[in-house]
């Protein structure tokens, strides 16, 4: 492993092990900022999964619970891809919930929430590329393309070996 990625995933895992942390100690408190997106995802994933719980508190423990798991394994460099891709999904609702810049009345205040969502942004962009990092290893698709292109070759070859075997038999006939 590349000593930037040793270094980089433990960095980047950081703030979602402390901020699920939080989440998950403080979850009654951030619950009354989340509800504008509770109130919408909720019905959504009580249809995907009905046994997620529907209200604010539960589902921000449950998001902060979340990333504490898929920051602990990235940090870990534990299904570092998938964890990544489930901190990005989980950074999602959590931008929309806590920083929510342009419903803030007081200018200092909202310039602080627009710093905090772009931020979040920004982390977001790093897990995207994370969340593709093959370690410089062939990724599943140059694997499959590779496979099929041997495939094809030997294909050929047995097929060009078949015919020799053919006019073999066929001169030994007549």
């Amino acid at each position: 492993m590349a000593i930037s990625r040793l270094l980089a995933r433990p960095m980047l895992a950081s703030m979602f092990i402390v901020g699920g942390l939080d989440s998950v100690r403080n979850a009654r408190t951030k619950a009354e900022a989340a509800r504008p997106v509770t109130d919408r995802v909720a019905p959504l994933l009580q249809r995907a999964v009905p046994q997620l719980p529907s209200d604010p508190a539960s589902l921000v423990r449950l998001n902060g619970g979340v990333q504490v798991a898929a920051g602990l394994a990235l940090a870990t460099g534990r299904f570092p891809r998938l964890s990544a891709a489930v901190l990005a999904a989980s950074l999602v609702p959590t931008t929309a919930a806590g920083h929510r810049f342009w419903e803030a009345s007081d200018p200092a205040q909202k310039a602080q929430q627009r710093v905090h969502f772009f931020k979040n942004v920004s982390m977001l962009g790093g897990l995207i590329i994370a969340s593709g990092d093959t370690e410089g290893q062939p990724g599943v698709v140059w694997r499959t393309r590779r496979a099929a292109k041997d495939a094809r070759r030997e294909a050929k070859v047995l097929a060009r070996s078949a015919r020799r075997e053919a006019a073999l038999a066929k001169a030994k006939v007549t």
